[in-house]
């Protein structure tokens, strides 16, 4: 981005390619929201649309501990997924200073996890219906919770869980 804007300059466009440059510069989305709401999906156009990179916390721990995460799950449990979670988010916002990402569905129901992207970034929660979301798991055998909870309980868990989607600064019906 920053070499685009520097050889349009040059072409006389500066104005233009630097309001937009630093429209970029700095800016850290996260999306959350429930597992299979859509936050890749969205997260991917999003960014593109903003000509943003794209990052998704589940991709970069799959990548970090060379399993999925489903199989990570089976091996170590969840509280040390959690903990992968968390460390992963640390090192994105250290790493990179603008970025689209899509957070895993649990990681902003750790303690202090939401309040700390909320300073650190925009956070828009991608509140999809539940019947949308309950069909797309009945479909995808990856999800780790999702393959040992009934539906009752994944529909406690969806409610727990929007208490701490509700603190995203924005909402978008998914």
């Amino acid at each position: 981005m920053a070499l685009n804007f520097v050889m349009n300059c040059r072409k006389g466009s500066c104005a233009v390619k630097n309001e937009a440059y630093l429209q970029t510069m700095h800016q850290k989305i996260f999306i959350v929201g429930f597992m299979a709401s859509g936050k890749t999906t969205w997260g991917k156009q999003l960014a593109e649309e903003k000509g943003l990179p794209f990052v998704d916390t589940d991709a970069l721990i799959e990548e970090k501990i060379g399993m999925s995460v489903k199989d990570f799950f089976a091996q170590w449990g969840e509280k040390y997924f959690r903990r992968m979670e968390r460390d992963v988010l640390y090192a994105q916002l250290s790493k990179q200073e603008s970025f689209v990402c899509a957070t895993g569905g649990g990681s902003v129901c750790q303690p202090d996890i939401m309040d700390w992207l909320n300073r650190a970034g925009e956070t828009i929660w991608l509140d999809t219906p539940w019947e949308v979301i309950l069909e797309r798991l009945h479909q995808d055998t990856t999800r780790p919770l999702a393959a040992t909870m009934s539906d009752e309980e994944l529909k406690a868990l969806y409610d727990l869980r929007c208490g701490y989607y509700g603190k995203a600064g924005r909402r978008v019906k998914g």
